[in-house]
């Protein structure tokens, strides 16, 4: 009898501190659902912070690059008075000559774009590796190193203020660094996500979660504007502390999945061989072999249908998404509504509008995805609109700030929303498909291809950006308007197949009325 209670502490060895301790206090074990809430909620503020942290620079670009229209930085954000009535640009000759070395040239806004794509380049390559690690680690201390060494990293370039830093080797060799750390977080995330959520309402349920992208967009925008005042180097230390603070979190309570920490699933919580509208799903998702339990080869994720069109459908999305990320609160700052120029601080606080609207469409888009049983159809929809939402916003943006509000929030529900669906939902559910057998170790494998992949078109866009709005931004939405289109595109054979399942369907349903009649 006495090796019966065995199993016991090896999970309760495997539980996270925190857990332990709240099953300490309460006098018992969490059930399923208190660890899937822990879940949502944990991973939810870990990636509201890794895009905190990424966000700043877009903020602190204006502060950096000298052509910035900087009407002053001591305003209250959101003052009705001042976005209403904003003051007059007084842009010099002498204020030309303020920023930060090396970015106050006539080359600072190009300097700005190869940072971002020093970035995003080393953080595209980045995720394939951390999602082939991703499956054959601990997630919970994976994403602990990724966060903390982001922190580190996002702190060290704020540092370069205090320290009179000016070489772009350090600043560049800071961006490479932050980038290979902030690509542990996606595929951890969304793996340990997948394994406590069903499919059945998994575009709703991550639609919602996915607003932290949206979310941390925004406290991002908000404290680094609100910080740049005191000095830019202040944009960058608070998120890099905030990230390594929730980086604790995460490796104090965060459970990897129900068999880590012994909870036991739920009923309905059991995805069923077959679902309602399963069908629209087999032209993606069609049975192969059994195979063990094992971690799924990077090639072999590849292969699974479906993942190449969405990872090559993301590289599009994100191209059009970072290039708002990045460059929003500058091009807002550089252009005149109504025939005023905003504040870099008032920049930044007016383009979190694009991510409210973003967490809009990311939760329309799961919702619809799930009512239809039809991810490809609605990702494609979403991007096709995105295309005359880019057109109005950058035509008629201008005429007033009512007109630039309402065009930027709708821009970025139609944009974000596709970008959400597939990094969440579609992910999960080609990373759990029926090939796989219940194997959920291509969780994160398959989510660093597509959005390791999408990522590289993530640090196309802004790169790209940065040598086009110099002469032309007109051309620069030319270009996005292109890349929405192109992304609609790559889902082609996948729409057509979801389509020819919906006609199926109806007509077997059909056939079934006729019968019983």
């Amino acid at each position: 009898m006495g090796s019966l209670p065995e199993p016991v502490p090896d999970c309760n060895r495997a539980k996270p501190l925190g857990i332990r301790f709240v099953e300490h206090v309460k006098k018992g074990g969490l059930s399923y659902r208190s660890h899937q809430a822990i879940v949502l909620v944990v991973t939810f503020l870990a990636y509201a912070s890794y895009h905190a942290a990424r966000k700043t620079t877009s903020i602190v670009k204006s502060a950096l690059d000298p052509q910035s229209p900087d009407v002053g930085l001591k305003f209250v954000p959101w003052k009705a008075s001042y976005f209403f009535n904003p003051p007059v640009s007084t842009t010099s000759t002498s204020m030309q000559g303020n920023g930060w070395a090396p970015f106050n040239g006539l080359d600072g806004t190009t300097l700005l774009g190869e940072l971002d794509v020093a970035f995003l380049a080393v953080y595209a390559i980045g995720m394939y590796f951390s999602g082939h690690l991703g499956d054959r680690m601990n997630l919970r201390i994976f994403l602990t190193v990724g966060m903390i060494g982001t922190g580190v990293f996002t702190s060290l370039f704020g540092a370069g203020y205090w320290a009179n830093i000016h070489s772009i080797y350090f600043f560049f060799i800071i961006q490479v660094l932050a980038g290979l750390f902030q690509s542990t977080g996606w595929p951890s995330v969304v793996a340990v996500v997948g394994n406590w959520c069903s499919k059945s309402k998994r575009g709703l349920i991550m639609g919602i979660w996915n607003a932290h992208t949206s979310l941390g967009n925004i406290l991002g925008s908000l404290i680094a504007s609100a910080l740049l005042s005191y000095g830019w180097g202040w944009s960058f230390v608070v998120p890099g502390f905030v990230i390594a603070f929730i980086g604790l979190v995460v490796f104090l309570f965060l459970p990897v999945s129900p068999e880590s920490v012994g909870a036991e699933r739920d009923i309905d919580e059991l995805d069923s061989p077959k679902k309602n509208g399963e069908s629209v799903k087999e032209p993606l998702l069609k049975s192969e072999s059994d195979e063990e339990e094992k971690a799924v080869g990077f090639m072999e994720a590849w292969r699974i249908p479906g993942v190449a069109p969405f990872a090559f459908c993301l590289f599009f999305a994100k191209l059009v998404a970072y290039t708002f990320l990045y460059w929003l609160p500058f091009y807002i700052s550089h252009t005149a509504i109504d025939g005023q120029y905003l504040s870099s601080g008032a920049a930044g606080n007016l383009s979190t509008l694009f991510d409210i609207g973003g967490i809009l469409g990311g939760i329309l888009a799961g919702h619809i995805s799930d009512h239809l049983n039809a991810r490809a159809i609605t990702a494609a929809s979403f991007m096709y609109c995105a295309i005359p939402a880019l057109f109005f916003f950058r035509s008629y943006g201008h005429l007033s700030l009512t007109i630039n509000m309402a065009l930027l929030f709708i821009t970025g529900m139609f944009v974000n929303g596709p970008y959400a669906l597939i990094t969440t939902a579609v992910s999960a559910d080609l990373g759990t498909h029926s090939s796989l057998k219940g194997n959920s170790r291509a969780l994160a494998t398959v989510t660093a291809i597509i959005d390791g992949t999408g990522s590289v078109g993530a640090a196309i866009g802004p790169l790209l950006t940065g040598y086009i709005s110099a002469r032309s931004w007109s051309a620069v939405f030319t270009m996005l308007m292109s890349a929405a289109l192109v992304a609609g595109l790559f889902l082609t054979k996948l729409v057509v197949a979801e389509v020819a399942a919906k006609f199926e369907q109806s007509r077997h349903k059909e056939r079934v009325h006729e019968d019983l009649a």
